[in-house]
């Protein structure tokens, strides 16, 4: 056994076969339910002749058959692709191509829009629809009828670490982009490790796994869409840990929803992106902070977006006792951390120079600390592959430095003399103005911080 997704992922059903795993509006998967649906998916794909390194799109809002469809690839050693589900036609059409994509699988009310790109897949092996109350007919299957007909038993050949996880993201410029990982890599980069409580005790084989599974495992929400990576990685970080995943019916941001799920299903993390998320759901408690019971919040996590003092100092009044991480993090990285400042405890998180993180200048030399100098910033150890079909752009973003390699997502930062990285922003959003650099989220921050 290797690290891979799907190897592991059984491992844990095999341990916890009754425990909950996914909480989705009415419905409700145990891991035996969620195993053995995704291995009917599996089937039914293979049917069609999808295998080894085939793209399979996931044009799909969040519920259990994103997760299902998620570990039905990774049983075959296919690549499921995100789809964002607010992508234009140009831009689906786009990744659709460029994916090579042989399966779809889409929630009926994309019908339109799954029309209109579909001819831009290299070959539409496996099209399947998800019935969402919609009514309207689209191309292609059923997927609970697919799944009916389809065998639960595992006879799968043998995967590998080297198997391929794929996030297309659609970055600060240009069309979307997919970002090609191992399978091992992304397991330690941004699913935990095998760690459920983060402490940075991280599994050394993958037969430790089961022996790492709470009972009862802590329970998850993640507010984005399951088409963002960050969700992605705090669902797979749940479920190898035993834990239950609790998703918002329909992926839609609806604050009252969230708090109301955060009680009825005792959530211990909730992960959200910025203050575009934290400024409505602490509006919607703040008016009535009685009616909303709280207790099992553990921890609530942000990144993708800034999370301004203001919304920080707010959290800590309202949830003294709850653990705030603010961190960063990219598709090109995985989770890089980050910790506030230690005289600013509501600042914006800063991350330190050692053995996997430094800031490079144009000739992939350090900055040295304290000169001032802005270089860029870098993740080594586990990082992706490449960008799929771009050789160019993988050159210019995963470097090798003394037979090390790094990733180069974007962001530019100056070290200070003690080591600590200043994250001042991304490159290609930074604005010229008088020969002065000003970046986005410097601006970002001085409004978002004024009262």
């Amino acid at each position: 056994m290797e690290f891979n997704l799907a190897d592991l992922f059984e491992s844990v059903a095999d341990r916890v076969p009754d425990a909950p795993a996914v909480v989705s509006g009415e419905r409700r998967l145990s891991f035996a339910e969620l195993e053995a649906r995704s291995t009917r998916l599996a089937h039914h794909l293979a049917g069609t002749g999808i295998g080894p390194n085939d793209f399979v799109g996931l044009h799909l809002v969040n519920g259990p058959e994103y997760l299902e469809a998620m570990l039905a690839c990774f049983k075959l050693r296919a690549v499921p692709v995100n789809v964002n589900w607010r992508y234009v036609e140009a831009e689906l059409r786009h990744l659709y191509d460029d994916a090579g994509m042989v399966g779809l699988l889409y929630h009926r009310q994309f019908t339109d829009a799954v029309d209109a790109a579909l001819p831009a897949m290299t070959e539409a092996r496996a099209v399947l629809a998800v019935d969402d109350g919609t009514d309207v007919t689209g191309p292609g299957d059923d997927y609970e009828a697919a799944l009916a007909a389809s065998s639960a038993e595992r006879s799968f050949g043998p995967r590998t670490g080297d198997d391929l996880y794929c996030v297309y993201t659609g970055g600060t410029t240009g069309m979307p982009k997919g970002v090609l990982w191992r399978h091992e890599d992304m397991f330690f980069a941004a699913m935990g490790g095998g760690d459920p409580m983060q402490f940075g005790n991280v599994i050394t084989t993958p037969d430790e796994l089961p022996d790492r599974v709470l009972e009862p495992g802590l329970a998850a929400l993640p507010v984005p869409p399951l088409m963002h990576a960050s969700a992605q990685w705090l669902a797979f970080h749940t479920l190898y840990g035993g834990g239950k995943l609790v998703l918002l019916p329909g992926g839609r941001f609806d604050p009252a929803t969230i708090w109301r799920l955060v009680a009825d299903e005792s959530v211990n993390i909730l992960v959200i992106v910025g203050d575009a998320m934290a400024r409505p759901l602490l509006d919607v408690v703040e008016q009535d902070p009685d009616s909303i019971d709280t207790s099992s919040l553990m921890a609530l996590g942000s990144g993708g977006a800034i999370l301004s003092p203001s919304s920080k100092e707010r959290l800590h009044a309202r949830f003294p006792d709850l653990v705030v991480v603010d961190a960063f993090g990219a598709s090109e990285t995985g989770q890089l951390g980050g910790n506030p400042p230690e005289d600013d405890p509501f600042g914006a998180p800063q991350l330190t120079v050692d053995e996997r993180t430094a800031v490079f200048d144009d000739d992939l030399q350090r900055v040295p600390p304290g000169s001032g100098e802005v270089g860029r910033l870098a993740r080594g150890g586990r990082v992706p592959l490449r960008y799929h079909g771009d050789a160019a752009k993988s050159a210019a973003t995963f470097v090798e430095v003394d037979g090390v390699r790094w990733s180069l997502p974007g962001d530019e930062a100056t070290v200070a003399a003690d080591g600590t990285i200043v994250v001042l922003g991304r490159s290609a959003q930074c604005i010229n103005t008088g020969g002065e650099k000003v970046y986005v989220e410097e601006v970002e921050s001085a409004l978002k911080g004024h009262p």
